[in-house]
């Protein structure tokens, strides 16, 4: 294996091309996609517990993608400046159970919603709202580890 990705322009049908899905990194896909599972469920499972109609704001959506946004901010920290993990735990939680959980491209289906609905207030209220918010969650995630990280007291060797 030689750790480079998987061109998505590879065309199946040309056979000199079927050799770059011998290259790919199985073990990552796996890992993202078990991660997706899990975090799309849970993604599901509260926008069932607050249900919410067009034109409303969107609390539910909103709250994923802000909380998926803090831990991210979080997550990163720990495993690239704190922590020494397997190779495959950034892909299974930071792409695959975030990337499953948080959902942008329902934030622009709930603005298109809001503005169908006749609520453009809403929908810019959110739409502009959302990516703030997150912004500032990975921010504070960022900020907040790296405080806790040097705050605790260090063991002895």
């Amino acid at each position: 294996m030689t750790g480079r990705p998987v061109d998505p322009d590879v065309d199946l049908s040309v056979p000199r091309q079927r050799f770059e899905l011998r290259r790919a990194p199985w073990a990552t896909l796996g890992a993202i996609a078990a991660g997706g599972v899990l975090g799309a469920l849970a993604r599901y499972g509260l926008t069932e517990a607050m249900p919410y109609r067009p034109g409303e704001f969107p609390w539910p959506v909103f709250l994923i993608n802000v909380s998926g946004c803090l831990v991210i901010g979080a997550l990163m920290v720990l495993i690239t400046e704190t922590w020494r993990v397997h190779r495959l735990i950034r892909p299974f939680l930071g792409v695959g159970v975030l990337g499953g959980y948080t959902t942008f491209s329902t934030h622009i289906v709930d603005f298109q919603r809001a503005l169908s609905a006749g609520a453009p207030g809403v929908g810019l209220a959110y739409l502009g709202g959302t990516l703030a918010a997150a912004l500032a969650a990975v921010f504070a995630g960022v900020r907040l580890t790296r405080l806790a990280v040097r705050a605790r007291p260090r063991e002895r060797s």
